[in-house]
């Protein structure tokens, strides 16, 4: 992925440059999971080089339930 790329590889309906061959889907997986990791209080972070791949990294806060009394 291009690094220019990523600033919108979490828009709805967004699709990487067809012309690198065929492009599955409708573009909406990535905006799925980032609404699901915002309402998580979490966040992604993404690191891509260009020919080698992508790595998506997710944090999500922990949180532990009160104790049952």
């Amino acid at each position: 992925m291009d690094k220019d790329e990523v600033p919108y590889i979490f828009d709805r309906f967004y699709r990487a440059d067809e012309s690198r061959g065929i492009t599955e889907g409708i573009g909406l997986g990535l905006s799925i999971a980032k609404w699901i990791i915002d309402e998580h209080g979490g966040s992604v972070e993404v690191v891509t080089r260009q020919g080698e791949g992508t790595t998506f990294v997710i944090w999500l806060p922990l949180l532990f339930a009160p104790p049952l009394e």
